[in-house]
């Protein structure tokens, strides 16, 4: 992808930990519509290792009171998003900030209303809208090929029976736990398809030994024509099975989670290079439809016709928005919807 780019954005970010390092700053260093010029960093200078033009600031403060930065990307822990957020929209910069957005709804609709106050752009990170694997889903659910879906399965397992070493993940505080942490991925990819649920039901639970926040849930969206989605996600599957399940009135898809993109990205390939994204041969799904008498037929999954959707589809949306005021495709409605199921 080579965007048409008027003058690029200058960007900086308020942390340079594994997601700023591996989601963030690659990418803005690609796209021709960025400047990444800046970061956060109390204690170590790291980032200037791998971007040597850097500029290190001790604090938020520091960095938002730079007149020169038009966006900061909050890629902080979720319980500072809301505050965090906040400043930045009061320092006049647009914001690009991670999931959850907010860990309530009315923090949410306050930061909404300010952003609108303040003639600036709050955009979610929601990548996962980007992944290799999403993207097959999609086009089996815009094709039809299924008929009336009945059935959908989202999954997002591990297996991480420790607790994390980093606190913030697990001592309970608000955003912590995996609702917060895989729940707004797999609701968004459901709401970015299938829209707002007509009612929902939660479970969740707590099964690690000393856990004190949830490491399981399964939420079942009830959807018009009686279609029932369910997103579930737990830290204790050590043979995880497919990610992805629908079934539908003329057949049935299934795909295991095969996204390219983290693993790359931390083997050292770069966006840019030739093979990133790219799924290998064999990691299509099945697809398994019934013919009027009955008998089964394996079909190849419907194809991408172009290359392959990654993250920095995610940086141009955002830099359309920005630059030529083009609606982001994360709304804030869908966004309101997923907290609601969040928080609920």
């Amino acid at each position: 992808m080579t965007p048409s780019v008027s003058s690029p954005i200058p960007a900086g970010l308020l942390a340079y930990g594994m997601s700023g390092k591996l989601f963030h700053a690659p990418f803005l260093r690609l796209h021709p519509g960025f400047e990444l010029r800046s970061v956060v960093e109390r204690t170590e200078q790291r980032m200037a290792a791998d971007y040597p033009a850097i500029k290190s600031y001790p604090s938020t403060q520091a960095l938002l009171a730079d007149p020169s930065l038009e966006l900061v990307v909050v890629n902080t822990p979720s319980d500072s998003h809301h505050d965090l957020t906040r400043q930045a929209l009061l320092a006049g910069k647009h914001v690009l900030v991670e999931k959850p957005v907010a860990t309530s709804v009315a923090q949410w609709h306050e930061l909404v209303a300010l952003a609108r106050q303040q003639g600036r752009q709050l955009m979610a990170y929601q990548n996962r809208r980007w992944d290799t694997d999403f993207g097959a889903v999609r086009r089996v659910v815009e094709s039809g090929q299924l008929g009336q879906l009945i059935e959908v399965h989202f999954r997002y397992d591990r297996f991480r029976p420790v607790l994390h070493t980093k606190v913030f993940k697990e001592d309970g505080r608000p955003g912590s736990g995996l609702v917060f942490d895989l729940g707004p991925h797999l609701l968004d990819q459901v709401i970015s398809l299938f829209g707002k649920p007509l009612s929902f039901e939660k479970t969740i639970g707590s099964y690690r030994r000393g856990s004190q926040v949830p490491d399981f849930f399964s939420i079942q969206l009830r959807y018009p024509q009686g279609l029932n989605v369910w997103v579930t996600a737990s830290l204790l599957v050590a043979d995880a099975g497919p990610a992805f399940v629908l079934n539908g009135t003329l057949g049935s898809y299934r795909k295991e989670r095969t996204d390219p993109q983290e693993p790359q990205l931390l083997a050292g390939i770069k966006p840019g290079d030739e093979a990133y994204g790219r799924e290998q041969p064999g990691q299509e799904g099945r697809m398994v439809l019934a013919d009027p008498a009955g008998h089964n037929h394996v079909l190849p999954p419907v194809a991408d016709p172009a290359a392959p959707s990654t993250y920095l589809g995610l940086f141009e949306a955002v830099y359309q928005t920005i630059r030529h005021g083009q609606p982001y495709p994360i709304t804030d409605e869908q966004l309101t919807w997923q907290l609601e199921i969040l928080e609920a």
